[in-house]
């Protein structure tokens, strides 16, 4: 089988714009009578967020709170909050943050629904059946986990981050509401839209995979399809467009809508397709450098780019193209990539893994633990074995991004 091939698993119901926060209390009635809502102790005593919890009760449903997650959700808070709300018997669960508010609810309505330990969990689509529904609301525009089958946690016994990845997690609704995203910090605006940015070239690059039946029932990412590029570029282009604004100033509106936009769009784009050599080498710098995952695979970004680009020159010529650089193919390819480096720059990531703290020792130590990442490594464009990871990695250290030009 052959020609032209698209996935995608996404909520039942995406609400998007200013405002539609107004509309959580309706929508939360619609799915249950007993809501759990998950967030962190920043947003649990803000006034916009009391507003949606009273809102959600106004509309006939029991609320219990949870403001006690962690960033990076290290396993333990996961099971102390089932723990502590298992008698409640909520039949919805809301992650209303960041990343880790939004995979927090994911995992709770994991254990609630099925038992066990989140460890019975990890991988690939071991979760057996459905689980009580999410309601996702995202208040930064990164992770896009408001509309992916991945939860994201800290096993701190391990000392790793681990991924849960089934289509059972993928939340029932997603709202997203960019007025949310305006008291987002600078650095945490910047850090979230490069990680986003890297969801979505990463999955407009991701390997396309040979179209058989069960590649969608056995796989839960199928590498770079037609649906997933659509969003991709959706995507790109809006963040070429608004993430400096956005950074600049919190509170240009459109700058925010665009960016949470392109933060959703990412999250349909990767949900399907997958992510690849950066976010695999993100997981041992982020445990051995404790700095946020967003950067991290941003930094990668266009070392990744330029390791992959002999396989991604149409791939990469069609991303310059609609962001408005001119040439052939070939010269399009290699301005993407400094087209991508300069952004991120200008947003403030760091352009080297030893700005980031990362040990000189530690450069091919990463690039070994990296390799390990099977379903990223197999994602990536061009075949990786130790030693191109390695090169990545040494090159990602210095900085100096023509080692791996070919």
């Amino acid at each position: 089988m052959s020609g032209l091939f698209g996935a995608m698993r996404l909520p039942a119901s995406v609400v998007f714009g200013s405002g539609q926060r107004a509309a959580i209390g309706m929508l939360t009635a619609g799915v249950g009578k007993r809501a759990l809502v998950c967030t962190d102790a920043r947003l649990g005593g803000d006034a916009q967020f009391k507003a949606i919890v009273a809102d959600i009760e106004a509309n006939g449903v029991a609320v219990k709170v949870y403001d006690q997650t962690e960033a990076d959700l290290p396993i333990g808070g996961i099971s102390g909050c089932v723990a502590q709300f298992a008698d409640f018997k909520p039949d919805v669960v809301l992650g209303i943050g960041g990343g880790s508010c939004m995979d927090m609810a994911k995992c709770v309505a994991v254990l609630l629904t099925h038992g066990g330990a989140l460890r019975d969990y990890y991988g690939e689509n071991k979760i057996p059946s459905p689980v009580i529904p999410v309601i996702a609301v995202p208040t930064t525009a990164g992770t896009g986990s408001e509309v992916t089958p991945v939860a994201v946690v800290a096993d701190t016994e391990r000392g790793t981050k681990v991924g849960i990845s089934s289509p059972y997690l993928i939340p029932r609704v997603a709202v997203c509401d960019p007025e949310m995203t305006i008291s987002c910090p600078p650095g945490l605006t910047a850090c979230s839209g490069a990680d986003a940015l890297t969801h979505a070239v990463e999955s407009f690059t991701a390997l396309p995979r040979a179209v058989t039946p069960d590649l969608t029932v056995k796989n839960v990412f199928v590498g770079k399809n037609a649906l997933s590029d659509m969003f991709g570029l959706l995507s790109i282009t809006n963040i070429f467009e608004a993430l400096p604004r956005a950074v600049k100033d919190g509170k240009d509106i459109e700058a925010r809508e665009k960016l949470m936009l392109a933060s959703l769009a990412a999250g349909c784009a990767f949900g399907t397709a997958g992510t690849a050599a950066a976010h695999a080498i993100q997981y041992p710098v982020g445990n051995e450098t404790h700095t946020p995952h967003g950067v991290g695979v941003a930094l990668l970004l266009p070392y990744v780019m330029e390791y992959n680009r002999p396989s991604c020159v149409a791939a990469f010529a069609q991303i310059s193209r609609a962001i408005g650089l001119t040439g052939n193919d070939e010269e399009l390819s290699h301005k993407l990539i400094d087209a991508v480096a300069k952004l991120l720059k200008e947003v403030g990531i760091p352009v080297t893994l030893k700005e980031l703290g990362l040990p000189a020792d530690k450069q091919d130590w990463t690039a070994e633990s990296a390799i390990g990442a099977a379903r990223l490594v197999n994602n990536n464009p061009r075949k990786l074995d130790v030693d191109a990871m390695k090169a990545i990695t040494r090159a990602a250290f210095s900085g100096d991004r023509a080692a791996l030009a070919s």
